[in-house]
């Protein structure tokens, strides 16, 4: 595990500490930020949708951050699918640091410098490999 791995990961296990479901959070701040994406998700199943998205998201960011063994490519499959659905590409990544964001709030206290550069690095990463013709 990387320096970068293990902060982020780490990051995850302080805001599960203090909260048992991110997903509410999540999804109010996203749709704070971007209330255009309120409209994307069905009301009726629509938390069912959430929760499943944001788990896979997780995997996935874990993934990318350490070993790259696979559950990184969702991001680009779901980049291609999202584009499909004619979402922009600024708002699909605009997802990660809505995640970010939530889990520092969460930290608080314990959200560290270090653990603040390793999401800057993750989320610029992030960015360019979803920037890559798949």
């Amino acid at each position: 595990m990387n320096a970068v791995s293990h902060l982020i990961e780490d990051s995850f296990e302080r805001a599960a500490s203090r909260c048992a479901d991110l997903t509410p959070l999540v999804y109010q701040r996203l749709f704070d930020r971007h209330p255009e994406t309120q409209a994307m998700f069905r009301s009726k199943g629509g938390d069912l949708v959430k929760g499943s998205m944001l788990a896979l998201t997780i995997e996935a960011i874990l993934d990318f951050a350490g070993e790259r063994r696979g559950h990184f490519r969702l991001i680009a499959c779901e980049l291609a699918s999202h584009d499909a659905y004619g979402t922009p590409r600024e708002l699909f990544i605009a997802f990660f640091a809505v995640i970010r964001d939530t889990l520092r709030d969460l930290a608080g206290d314990d959200w560290t410098p270090e653990i603040a550069r390793a999401w800057e690095t993750l989320l610029a990463e992030i960015d360019a490999f979803a920037a890559t013709p798949t």
